[in-house]
C-alpha cells in the first residue's frame, strides 16, 4: 500500500485531538525493558538487485533455496529486471490496451511505441525501427523476406552456421515452398571464415545473415562479412544481443542493412519460453519494405503533437500484392516492457550491465575450465556466453550441476543434432555472483576431483 507522510502541523493536530503532548509520550505505556534505546543495526544501503538477492538468501534459510542460480544460454537469459518495469507496464492503460487502430483513442500506446522505435534506433545505430515483431526467430525470417523484396533477388540466402539453429529452422520453414536456395556456411571453429562466406555469395544472393554474438557465444567478423555482402549486391542482416550493445559496436556501425534481435533480455522474464519480443530496424532506404507497424509523429488540426500509424503494410490496409507481412496482434506489451527497461537504464546502465556480464562470464570460463576434463570448445572472443567441451559428456556435467542446485546448458546436441555430445552452453549475466560461479565450478568437478581452493568467496554482486 502507498505511504502518506504527515506534516508537523498534522501531527500536532492529531496529538491535540487525542490529548497527548508528544509522539514519544505514546510509548510511555511500554515497559522500559522492552524499549529500544539504541539505533537499529541496519546494513548500508543496497541497490535494488542486491536487496532482492539478500532477501532471497534470507528466505532460503527457512524453506531451502528460493531461486536456482541460472547459467542457461541459447537465446533466453536471466537478466535483472527493475521492479518499476512491472509497476508501469501493469497499469491498465497498457496492460489491457487493444491494437491501436484508432489513433484518436490510442495516443498513449502510440506515443509509447514511438518512444520504443526511437530507443531501438539509438541502440542499434539504424535509421528506422518498426513497432515490434513476434520474437527473434521470426524476426530473422521477416528480415530475409524483406531483403528479397529490397534487392529483387530470390535465388539464394546465405546463413552462417553459427546462427541460432531454431532461427535457421524458422527460415527453412518459411522458404520451404519457394524456389530459393538456402546456403549454410560451416563454422567448425566457432565462427565463420570471411573467405568461406564470400565463396557462398553469388549474383542472386539476397542477403547474408550473421548472429553477433553467435549461438556459440563467439564474436564474428561482422564488418568484414557485411562489406563482402555489399560487394556482391546483397544485404547484411545482423541478429544481435541487445545487452551486448552496451560495450560492442552497434549493427549500424558494422555495416548492417537490417538489424534484428530477440528482445527478451530487455525487461522480460524467462517465463518458460514466451511471449517474447522481435526487434527489427533498418536503413531509411528500405523502410517501404519493412513488415509490421511504423508509428509516426505529426500535429493535429490544433497544432498539438500527436501520433499516428503511418505505415501498415498488411493486406487489410493496402493492395494485397503490395503487402509485406501479416503482423497483427503482435507483442506490443513486451515492446512496452523494453521501452520502460531501456528508459530506466539509459546508456550508462546498459554499459554497466554489459560490462558486468562480460567480466563475470570470463571469470566463470576461467574457473570452470580449471576442472579436469573441461575446456573451452573454441578459442574465440566471447561476450557473456561460451561453449564448454566436457570429457565426461555434456549431459553428465549438466546433471552434476542440476543436483547441486544450478541450471546450465543446453547441451548443443539438443539443438544442433549434428553436434558432438560433449559440448554445452554456459551464459553468465550481471545477476550471478562470484560465490555462485565458484560453487558451480566445484559442483561440476568430476568424481574424485578435489575442488580448486579459491580463498574467501565474495558474496556481493560487484564485478569480479
Amino acid at each position: 500500500m502507498s505511504y502518506l507522510f504527515n506534516t508537523p502541523d498534522e501531527q500536532r493536530e492529531m496529538l491535540e485531538t487525542i490529548g497527548v503532548d508528544s509522539i514519544e509520550s505514546l510509548f510511555d505505556q511500554i515497559p522500559e525493558s522492552l524499549q529500544l534505546k539504541r539505533p537499529l543495526d541496519m546494513p548500508s544501503a543496497l541497490s535494488e538487485m542486491e536487496l532482492e538477492q539478500l532477501v532471497r538468501e534470507m528466505a532460503s534459510r527457512n524453506v531451502g533455496p528460493s531461486d536456482r542460480p541460472c547459467f542457461l544460454g541459447g537465446g533466453v537469459y536471466d537478466h535483472f529486471i527493475p521492479s518499476a518495469v512491472d509497476a508501469i507496464v501493469g497499469r491498465s492503460e497498457y496492460y489491457t490496451a487493444y491494437t491501436p487502430y484508432q489513433a484518436e483513442a490510442s495516443q498513449g500506446s502510440l506515443q509509447t511505441f514511438f518512444e520504443y522505435q526511437t530507443l531501438i534506433c539509438q541502440l542499434t545505430g539504424m535509421d528506422v525501427s518498426n513497432a515490434s515483431l513476434y520474437e527473434g526467430g521470426t524476426a530473422v525470417s521477416e528480415a530475409v523476406f524483406m531483403s528479397m523484396r529490397c534487392t529483387k533477388r530470390h535465388g539464394r540466402i546465405v546463413l552462417l552456421g553459427s546462427l541460432h539453429p531454431e532461427y535457421r529452422q524458422v527460415v527453412e520453414t518459411y522458404l520451404g515452398r519457394m524456389d530459393c536456395e538456402l546456403v549454410v556456411v560451416p563454422t567448425p571453429g566457432g565462427t565463420a571464415a570471411p573467405d568461406a562466406v564470400e565463396e557462398a555469395i553469388d549474383d542472386q544472393t539476397a542477403c547474408v545473415v550473421i548472429q553477433q554474438p553467435n549461438f556459440y557465444g563467439c564474436l564474428e567478423e561482422v564488418e568484414q562479412i557485411s562489406a563482402m555482402a555489399h560487394k556482391h549486391g546483397a544485404l547484411s542482416i545482423v541478429s544481435f544481443d541487445p545487452i551486448s550493445l552496451g560495450i560492442l559496436k552497434r549493427p549500424g556501425d558494422l555495416g548492417a542493412d537490417i538489424a534484428v534481435a530477440e528482445g527478451q533480455s530487455l525487461g522480460t522474464p524467462m517465463q518458460y519460453g514466451g511471449p517474447f519480443l522481435g526487434i527489427l530496424a533498418c536503413k531509411q532506404q528500405f523502410v517501404r519494405q519493412m513488415p509490421g507497424r511504423l508509428i509516426g509523429q505529426t500535429t493535429d488540426r490544433n497544432g498539438k503533437r500527436s501520433f499516428v500509424l503511418n505505415l501498415q503494410a498488411r493486406e487489410q490496409h493496402i493492395r494485397r500484392e503490395k503487402a509485406t507481412s501479416n503482423i497483427c496482434t503482435n507483442q506490443g506489451l513486451i515492446a512496452i516492457r523494453a521501452t520502460v527497461f531501456l528508459s530506466l537504464l539509459g546508456p550508462a546502465g546498459m554499459r554497466q550491465v554489459a560490462e558486468l556480464s562480460c567480466s563475470k562470464a570470463h571469470y566463470a570460463a576461467q574457473r570452470l575450465t580449471e576442472q579436469d576434463g573441461i575446456e573451452l570448445a573454441f578459442d574465440q572472443p566471447f561476450f557473456k556466453e561460451f561453449t564448454l567441451q566436457c570429457r565426461d559428456g555434456a549431459e553428465a556435467v549438466i546433471q552434476r550441476a542440476r543436483s547441486a542446485g544450478f541450471d546450465i546448458g543446453p547441451a548443443l546436441r539438443r539443438v544442433f543434432h549434428s553436434e558432438s555430445e560433449d559440448r554445452l552452453l554456459v551464459a553468465v549475466t550481471e545477476c550471478r555472483s562470484r560465490q555462485e560461479i565458484d560453487a558451480l565450478a566445484d559442483a561440476i568437478a568430476g568424481p574424485g576431483q578435489e575442488p580448486v581452493d579459491d580463498g574467501e568467496l565474495a558474496t556481493s554482486n560487484a564485478a569480479v
